[in-house]
């Protein structure tokens, strides 16, 4: 498909998965690296950024109008899908996966390769774990919450410190950014920057490198084209978890 031009997808199902998050399938098949993503347009409303967890899904996050919008959807309804876009996870067979919230989305596709040793999962509550059974299904599973509720009471970093990260090819992570700098902070300590894969969501408008709103310091990387998944050894001395950007690209502070 040409990069301008969106395919129009019917919804075949909308499954709510936790309070704040559901799982969108639609008719249009979408071959896709484990990692890479695509532009839905919700006619009406805006064009945003989602993961791919398989050919005909994607996993819904509601944080605006948008996302409010799609996780509302009825059977039927018609949705614009440009991509898949970016590049993906490297082939590894021996991989540590780091997911927090929403950030399981492009990790799920890992994990159904069988790629997966052992998945860190973790998220605000238990209510709002995405994927636990089926991640279980498939690999060893180690839960962390913020209140404790399942799991470990902390989060996905603390259960990191105690993996011996030796072991492990690849450590594949994705979710908030300031969760990803913490475990980017970890692999530097542990001299394992090269192992590290990091699945980065930045605020896009093009999608496909053209209009530079997603571009990171002090290297100019745009996350939609040369991204979204970055090695640690390229993230190491980004602006990642220093500060995010708003529509016009001004510098703000991460709000907690």
């Amino acid at each position: 498909m040409k990069d301008s031009l969106p395919v129009i997808a019917s919804v075949n199902r909308v499954r709510r998965l936790t309070p704040s998050s559901c799982h969108i399938r639609f008719d249009t098949v979408l071959p896709f690296c484990p990692g890479q993503f695509v532009m839905v347009w919700v006619p009406g409303s805006d064009e945003v950024p989602m993961a791919l967890v398989e050919t005909k899904g994607i996993i819904v996050q509601e944080v605006g109008d948008t996302t409010r919008t799609l996780c509302n959807l009825s059977q039927g309804a018609r949705i614009g899908i440009r991509g898949p876009f970016g590049n993906g996870f490297p082939q590894c067979s021996n991989v540590l996966a780091v997911a927090g919230g929403v950030g399981v989305a492009p990790l799920l596709s890992v994990t159904a390769k069988g790629s997966v040793s052992r998945f860190l999962l973790g998220a605000r509550t238990g209510s709002e774990l995405i994927g636990a059974r089926y991640i279980l299904s498939k690999t060893d599973l180690q839960i962390a919450t913020d209140d404790g509720s399942r799991g470990l009471q902390g989060t996905v970093v603390d259960l990191l410190r105690k993996e011996d990260l030796g072991r492990y090819d690849g450590v594949f992570v994705c979710g908030p950014e300031l969760m990803m700098a913490a475990v980017l902070q970890v692999l530097k300590e542990r001299e394992c920057l090269g192992k590290g894969w990091f699945s980065v969501h930045r605020y896009m408008k093009c999608g496909v490198g053209v209009c530079g709103s997603c571009c990171m310091d002090p290297g100019g990387e745009r996350v939609c084209r040369d991204g979204p998944v970055f090695s640690g050894t390229v993230l190491a001395s980004s602006e990642l978890g220093r500060y995010v950007r708003d529509a016009s690209g001004r510098k703000k502070a991460f709000r907690l």
